[in-house]
């Protein structure tokens, strides 16, 4: 079986028009794309304490729980991965990497064997070194090439979803 596991912060968040407040966030978008085309499961990581609605403060908060290697507590975990072989994990770019609430959802549960496929939104970074950090932190499982999709992107990205899941269809 196949999950969909993702961080997403709604509030502000850029679009085509800059900066706006939105009601679900573009990581979402993008999370739900994948679970129609695939029919995975849908697991959204969710942090005890709300980031800000405001976009400059989260990414504020985000640098120093970057920096300190915070893991902020989770509202609830994923108890039964081992119904499931391939994860696709989806999150925002911040700072160069994953939000330190993916490191807190991933050191939860047990990725031995798992496939793990990322994906991320960004506004012009990629998926900066989230790929290495998973190889690297999460050895035992197999870690996949991401798909980087731009945020302000995420509601036309169905073909380039759809040729990054591939043989999954």
């Amino acid at each position: 079986m196949k999950l969909v596991a993702y961080f997403s912060r709604n509030g502000e968040n850029y679009t085509k028009n800059g900066i706006e407040n939105l009601s679900v966030g573009n990581t979402e978008v993008v999370a739900k794309k994948i679970s129609e085309l695939t029919g995975a499961d849908l697991f959204k990581i969710e942090t005890v304490k709300d980031y800000p609605i405001d976009y400059h403060e989260t990414t504020r908060i985000a640098q120093e729980e970057l920096r300190d290697k915070k893991r902020p507590e989770l509202k609830k975990h994923l108890i039964n991965i081992d119904n499931y072989d391939t994860i696709y994990l989806g999150y925002p770019n911040w700072w160069g990497t994953m939000p330190m609430a993916v490191f807190t959802f991933l050191e939860s549960i047990d990725l031995k064997g798992k496939v793990i496929k990322p994906f991320c939104t960004h506004e012009g970074s990629g998926i900066g070194n989230s790929e290495n950090d998973l190889h690297h932190h999460f050895p035992d499982a197999i870690v996949k090439k991401g798909l980087p999709i731009r945020g302000s992107d995420c509601h036309e990205a169905d073909e380039k979803i759809k040729k990054w899941i591939g043989e999954d269809l």
